[in-house]
């Protein structure tokens, strides 16, 4: 495969289904050398793991290995960040996706649900994002992306963990996208436009109909990822990108 992101050395956490597996799919195609990376090595009752997003983007003609890679534990980071780099040379994208989904009612939220996910949705942008700088910058620049949700914005439709911890990482960003400008890092937010039914969601959205206009493929939140990998610090960055939105004004 060959594309604009020739060259470059991606890390995708959370890619071993849904949006970021779409994610890791996107950035092969479009040239670059992917590490996918969550904690999922076998088979569970939600269907994907890491061996097979890297071997069907092998078989696709792409280059990638499965890093296992636990984002709530900063030993664990480090270390898949590390045998990325080891094994590639250097890290030019991070695209932090890892999440656990809880949209239940904030008074009937267990406080073990709650510390979830802030441990995955927050620490673990956090951690991945620590670990990744130092490569980005010994590399010139380079492109960091979080995966978040237009449910941050939906405060008529009340306050749940998932929100909140979303919110929470597009403030880190925002704030991460001036401290790193001038080491040439663009640093966005991408959000589907609209929902994307993951196996996550299948499996942890408590039953909710959702109608089929409202329904967004991953694919198109690949598209949009792969637009902001090749983003330095002169392009896109300190956004809150929508998925869709950014597609068609690339597409015209």
């Amino acid at each position: 495969m060959s594309g604009p992101l020739d060259g470059q050395v991606a890390f995708v956490a959370g890619a071993s289904r849904g949006i970021g597996a779409a994610i890791a799919t996107a950035l092969a195609s479009a040239g670059a050398t992917v590490a996918v990376a969550a904690r999922t090595e076998t088979q569970s009752r939600v269907p994907g793991t890491i061996h097979e997003v890297a071997q069907q983007i092998v078989d696709e003609g792409g280059r990638a290995i499965p890093v296992a890679c636990d984002v709530t534990d900063g030993q664990s980071v480090t270390a898949a960040v590390d045998a990325t780099v080891a094994e590639f040379g250097g890290l030019d994208i991070l695209v932090a996706n890892a999440g656990v989904l809880w949209l239940g009612p904030i008074e009937t939220t267990p406080a073990k649900r709650w510390q979830l996910c802030l441990d995955v949705n927050l620490t673990g942008t956090f951690l991945v994002t620590q670990a990744a700088i130092p490569h980005l910058r010994a590399r010139g620049g380079g492109s960091l992306i979080a995966v978040t949700t237009t449910g941050v914005g939906m405060v008529d439709r009340g306050a749940n963990a998932y929100w909140i911890s979303k919110a929470a990482v597009e403030r880190l960003y925002l704030g991460l996208a001036s401290d790193l400008r001038d080491d040439n890092i663009a640093v966005n937010c991408l959000s589907p436009s609209r929902v994307v039914l993951t196996e996550g969601w299948r499996a942890a959205g408590g039953g909710q109909h959702i109608p089929p206009e409202m329904v967004e493929p991953p694919e198109t939140m690949g598209r949009a990822a792969a637009m902001l990998a090749a983003q330095r610090a002169d392009g896109i960055t300190g956004t809150v990108a929508r998925s869709e939105e950014l597609v068609a004004a690339a597409t015209g």
